[in-house]
């Protein structure tokens, strides 16, 4: 599987390549490039690339952009973004429009929507940057999903199909004992066969927010203590409706961000989700009469992140929900488009996904004829996206020792009622603990994963203290 002599010399002349194409933009740059993927894909509009994903490898300080191809997986140092790395790749179904990707501790696990025969992928990134290895592949668990999604230690698959059952619209496996071999638990139509299929989904703390295509959007609720679905909420009538494609949250879980692929030029949505008995759309933008939105992310409650086809990656600053505005955009395809008045009436080009959640504040994004872009946007996110340290009416906090093992000790200078809470690079929360009145306050850290974190003291409502975190077992 191993690659590096093979690639290594080409990466400066593709970079310099690229780096000469005018890309318009705005308030986003680009510091790296790489198309390692030299046939092209087997659409007519020479589709290559699809979903992408990033890993942090704490032990190593490295980060990786994990890129699905019509081809298979790409693993990609991009440590330096501007001399990025191909580590290692793995093949799977070849012509795959559809490639997913996500993480749990240092295993990928790698879904193809692609007609039979498919097959499920779990590698392991472990030997990174020197290798990864395969450790299943084939049909046991499904052949086929359309999008992957882990939340905390679950593994949720959305539009699952396995050989000898057919189509099931969401499943959920646990991963957190046997991470390379999943553990079924549920399928949605067991509790709510009404729901024919769920496209995409935002879970976080079991909640699903679910794209359930033309079925809108249904929030699910998975309880472990009785191995079920409940329905929380749905939407589906709103302004802007089609097939619902996928969504994000904000990090209060106050507001979502929320994209239809179908027909094309269907408006971004924010929605309140705070009652989920009554969910509202605040607002619908879209940044050209003629764009697609395809997938969103959102940073913190201010900051959604949105890949847009021919029209590249746009930020949004939603700090006002009722009013978004565009803080920022790179155009990855600036052979249509907006820019040139022409969107080519075909529905496969541009930035299928990104990936903005880097500890370094890197974004990647995939184009899926031009490649993968490595992107910056330091003047509107900072330095450190999500991560970035500010001290607001407390100073001298000590958080030690950091990198953290199994506990961290939380300090602060004088006696009150603040709050201790601990951030994934997601936004999620992990930890909430009071300090009771203490000084200091004890944190147990063993079972969080090794990564990055962001670890606030509120006092009530205010965030007087933040900072960044490192878990390393």
């Amino acid at each position: 599987m191993k690659r590096i002599l093979l690639f290594t010399c080409i990466l400066i002349p593709l970079f310099g390549a690229f780096a000469q194409i005018n890309y318009p933009s705005s308030n986003i740059s680009m510091v790296g490039h790489i198309d390692p993927q030299s046939t092209v894909g087997m659409g007519s509009d020479s589709r290559k690339y699809s979903g992408c994903w990033g890993w942090y490898q704490a032990s190593k300080n490295r980060e990786y952009a994990l890129v699905g191809s019509s081809t298979g997986t790409w693993f990609i140092d991009v440590t330096n973004p501007a001399n990025p790395v191909i580590c290692d790749s793995v093949s799977g179904k070849y012509g795959c429009t559809w490639r997913e990707i996500k993480t749990y501790q240092h295993y990928c696990y790698v879904s193809s929507d692609d007609g039979a025969p498919n097959t499920f992928q779990i590698i392991d990134m472990q030997y990174l940057p020197d290798s990864v290895h395969v450790i299943h592949k084939g049909t046991s668990y499904f052949e086929r999903g359309h999008t992957l999604w882990v939340d905390g230690s679950r593994l949720y698959v959305g539009g699952e199909t396995k050989p000898g059952i057919g189509l099931r619209p969401m499943t959920v496996y646990e991963l957190a004992n046997t991470p390379a071999n999943p553990q079924f638990l549920r399928s949605l139509n067991m509790d709510y066969p009404s729901i024919g299929y769920v496209h995409d989904m935002f879970v976080k703390n079991d909640t699903v927010y679910a794209s359930c295509a033309n079925q809108g959007l249904n929030v699910l609720k998975y309880s472990s203590a009785t191995n079920s679905f409940s329905l929380l909420g749905s939407l589906t009538s709103y302004p802007g409706a089609g097939y619902n494609h996928s969504s994000y949250i904000t990090a209060n879980s106050k507001y979502l961000v929320m994209c239809d692929e179908v027909p094309s030029a269907l408006p971004i949505k924010v929605l309140d989700v705070q009652n989920l008995s009554n969910i509202q759309t605040t607002s619908t933008v879209i940044p050209h009469p003629n764009t697609t939105p395809h997938n969103p992310y959102v940073i913190g409650n201010r900051w959604a992140v949105v890949s847009c086809y021919q029209d590249g990656l746009y930020i949004y600053d939603i700090s006002n929900p009722s009013a978004p505005t565009v803080a920022g955009f790179f155009d990855t395809h600036p052979q249509g488009g907006a820019n040139t008045g022409n969107y080519n009436g075909a529905p496969y080009r541009g930035n299928w996904g990104a990936y903005p959640f880097f500890p370094s504040g890197l974004i990647l994004a995939c184009d899926m004829q031009n490649g993968v872009f490595l992107l910056q946007a330091n003047s509107i996110l900072g330095t450190a996206v999500g991560v970035k340290q500010h001290k607001n009416g407390l100073s001298h906090v000590s958080v030690y020792p950091n990198p953290a093992n199994n506990t961290l000790t939380v300090s602060v200078p004088k006696q009150g009622l603040y709050t201790v809470e601990l951030k994934n690079i997601l936004g999620q929360t992990i930890v909430s603990q009071g300090t009771g009145g203490l000084t200091e306050t004890l944190l147990k850290t063993t079972d969080l994963a090794n990564g990055h974190y962001l670890l606030s003291v509120k006092q009530g409502d205010e965030q007087v203290f933040t900072t960044k975190l490192i878990v390393q077992h």
